[in-house]
């Protein structure tokens, strides 16, 4: 099929390009080259050295002799999305095109409205242009595991049964988003939602949880199509961040008690769920949801496993958590419906872990081992605010 890959210079967007282009599909690339921009604003850059999309296309086609159309523009444009569509015009369309990081979200207030602007407005002018195109094309989109919080209770795919006085209904399971940035995937999803059942569109949230790696056997062609490594502390994950701190003999930092734990996903079972999403489309006017994650950990495990799996010494540090959140909490969820389409999973091992340790140890002298710091504090933005205001607790 004719499938746009919006965000396809990032992370997770350009290997998903390369693979569904390798499978058969016609693909297109949407970028605004944003990410980039972002490690030069944080004085940090991939671990891995990556080159510029435009590179990036022209050597898979000499690589795959496949070619990939590019379209450099900004969804928050709506003319801009308008052109895109009526010259590719896209049976299906990957979103990956927001901004991705919690912490960038919570350096202060410009940073937080750019998070929301950029993410919520994109898609809302994503799913204008689905509407008034064609509204048969499904949209696949990345949401978050973190858009559910912590909750006491098992989290479900999307939606739970509710009895109360005596009436039942299924309704959207209940948010708890940890940062601006997880609130404004919440907002997407009420506003795809809404789209499906006002417009009749047909949606698929992958609220996905944390995505470990960084070769796919499509990356793997050539270096020269190699996708991110960020292990910075704005944009790295954690896995990542204990993998170059153990290749540098630095203490691997576990925030606070470590018992924060998250659902986990190794990154060619990304590929894989986002086009068994593709071939099984959603209906017409349903949303739907898939919780995208295979295996859940606590940082602490991750701390130790890292720790095991390297050859050399490593030490386990906590530090204090600058994030706002519990440390220590129930956590089972619901990852069934993938695992229920064919997902085959990659499980978190030795083998796995020692692969990413290789990578970061063959660009150890790329390692700025001051970014690994965490400098966004949650808990900063309202000190500040509360000193430098007093006359508005009146």
């Amino acid at each position: 099929m004719r499938i746009l890959v919006l965000g396809g210079d990032g992370y997770l967007g350009w290997p998903t390009a390369l693979h569904l282009s390798r499978r058969g599909h016609d693909v297109g690339i949407v970028d605004n080259c944003v990410r980039r921009n972002y490690d030069h604003e944080m004085g940090v850059d991939s671990l891995v050295p990556i080159e510029t999309l435009h590179k990036r296309v022209r050597l898979w086609q000499e690589v795959s002799g496949l070619t990939i159309e590019t379209y450099v523009g900004d969804l928050t444009d709506a003319a801009f999305v308008d052109e895109v569509f009526e010259r590719f015009e896209p049976e299906a369309v990957v979103h990956f095109a927001e901004q991705r990081s919690a912490p960038y979200s919570m350096i202060d207030r410009r940073h937080a409205v750019y998070t929301q602007v950029n993410n919520v407005a994109g898609t809302l002018n994503l799913l204008y242009a689905i509407a008034e195109h064609d509204p048969s094309i499904h949209l696949v989109k990345l949401g978050t595991m973190g858009e559910y919080g912590t909750p006491n209770i098992d989290i479900e795919e999307g939606f739970i049964e509710i009895t109360h006085k005596g009436r039942t209904d299924v309704l959207p399971y209940p948010k708890q988003p940890g940062s601006f940035y997880h609130l404004s995937k919440v907002h997407d999803s009420h506003n795809m939602a809404f789209a499906c059942r006002i417009w009749g569109l047909r949606a698929t949230d992958l609220n996905q949880g944390v995505v470990y790696g960084q070769a796919t056997d499509e990356t793997t062609l050539h270096p020269g199509l190699a996708t991110r490594f960020d292990y910075d502390g704005v944009f790295g994950t954690v896995l990542n961040r204990f993998c170059v701190q153990a290749v540098i003999g630095h203490p691997l930092t576990v925030y606070g008690k470590g018992g924060q734990t998250r659902g986990m996903l190794d990154i060619r079972d990304t590929l894989a769920c986002v086009e068994l999403a593709l071939l099984n489309p959603a209906e017409e006017g349903e949303f739907r949801v898939f919780n995208q994650f295979t295996e859940s950990f606590s940082v602490q495990q991750m701390a130790e496993m890292v720790a095991d799996a390297y050859p050399g010494r490593t030490e386990i540090a906590h530090v204090e958590d600058p994030r706002v959140e519990k440390e220590e909490h129930y956590y089972r969820a619901a990852h069934t419906k993938l695992l229920d389409l064919g997902l085959v999973p990659h499980l978190l091992d030795g083998t796995t872990l020692r692969s990413i340790l290789a990578i970061a140890d063959t660009h150890r002298d790329r390692v700025d081992p001051e970014a690994i710091r965490a400098t966004v504090e949650w808990r900063r933005t309202a000190s500040r605010l509360r000193t430098a205001s007093p006359g508005l607790r009146a």
